[in-house]
């Protein structure tokens, strides 16, 4: 390092702005680091010079386009030169390249919340303007099905994100990415609705009959890392009884339900050796909720079912959150993020099992299971 930058460093450190620039202002090409530039934009700031600052910060850009500290600084330069929708740009930008949280000094986790605020309060502003001045053309097509328009526009003003198909196993390609599916795809699904008392009654027999067939949904074995589910893990708070498991029929469960059982098997369940269906009584104690996940394939959808609802609940697929209602089925793509609430004080039960997707022939349908019995061969073909 020079004597001219040490100088300026010093400068800097005792805040004597102004020798800080004049010192950086005469320093060569090759003095003038990434470091450098932005000691100078930080000494342009402090002396009010904010568009000299601005170009300065523009310069590390040039060199870096992608320099966190450059990009938060231009944020907050602009937000001072009274340029918001600019600065939130910026922000952005910066956010989108920041370190871990944890991993920032704390100064900078101030200006960091600072960004995202002022991001998300531009957003919001974009989002209304967006609305006021669709709101009378929007009026010409009332009634008309809309939800989809309405998280577009939420999501091109970015208070929303989109949520895409993330399948954890096997992601079969150009299927629609539905977070709720169209009735009209399912017409069993009113058998199913009207077959809910039936299926209550054997519920009922599960529960007090086998209670402790009602095992931990979580139950990573140890050294896997938990992530988000390190409080459901080996947890009763999520319980479930299973009928099928993992392509696996439970002979003994579905004797205990023979008519829940006979009415899936009427049903277009997605038979795939060794990953599905699985169909079970899923309980969630009261005040609890599932986090955030998504499921294993795009190749089957999930149906949910209430059995008991002692209160309000609710389930959010994507960027649309739905409550459960008694005598109400829906059809859902897991794959696409997804979450529950259980807001009541005492358990909530659900039947839920996998079929089909509707989209995939039936030639598709038999050599996916076809596929992925061969995958399950390779897989275990050196296991003892």
């Amino acid at each position: 390092m020079s004597e001219r930058l040490r100088n300026a460093q010093a400068a800097i450190q005792r805040r004597d702005w102004r020798a800080a620039e004049t010192l950086l202002a005469s320093a060569t090409p090759e003095e003038l680091t990434i470091s450098a530039l932005l000691d100078r934009a930080l000494a342009q700031r402090m002396l009010n010079r904010l568009e000299e600052a601005l170009h300065t910060l523009e310069q590390v850009l040039v060199r870096e386009p992608a320099n966190f500290l450059a990009l938060l600084s231009i944020g907050a330069l602009l937000e001072r030169l009274g340029r918001p929708v600019e600065a939130a740009t910026a922000y952005g930008n910066a956010l989108a390249v920041a370190p871990p949280i944890h991993q920032l000094p704390v100064g900078l986790r101030t200006q960091v919340a600072k960004a995202a605020e002022v991001v998300r309060a531009q957003g919001e502003a974009l989002a209304r303007h967006l609305r006021d001045s669709l709101a009378d053309l929007r009026a010409t097509f009332a009634g008309e099905p809309l939800g989809r328009f309405d998280e577009s526009l939420e999501i091109l003003a970015g208070v929303s994100k989109p949520y895409l198909q993330q399948p954890l196993l096997f992601h079969y390609p150009r299927l629609p990415a539905i977070p709720f599916h169209d009735r009209a795809l399912f017409p069993w699904l009113e058998d199913l609705e009207a077959a809910t008392p039936v299926i209550q009654e054997e519920l009922a027999i599960a529960r007090s009959a086998k209670p402790r067939d009602f095992v931990p949904y979580i139950d990573f074995p140890p050294g896997v890392p938990v992530n988000q589910w390190k409080t459901l893990n080996h947890s009763e708070l999520w319980s479930s009884f299973f009928l099928w498991r993992d392509g696996v029929r439970l002979n003994d469960a579905c004797a205990l339900c023979p008519r829940t059982a006979a009415l899936l098997d009427t049903l277009p369940i997605a038979h795939q050796p060794s990953y599905a269906p699985t169909a079970m009584f899923s309980a969630l104690q009261g005040r609890t909720s599932i986090p955030p996940h998504t499921g294993s394939a795009n190749t089957r959808l999930i149906v949910h079912l209430p059995l008991v609802l002692p209160g309000p609940a609710r389930f959010r697929v994507g960027a649309e959150t739905r409550s459960w209602r008694m005598g109400q089925a829906w059809v859902f793509d897991d794959t696409i993020e997804h979450e529950a609430w259980n807001d009541a004080d005492d358990t909530r039960i659900i039947l839920i099992f996998d079929v089909w997707n509707p989209f995939l022939s039936d030639a598709e349908r038999a050599l996916i299971s076809a596929m992925m019995s061969a995958r399950n061969d390779f897989q275990t073909r050196e296991r003892p």
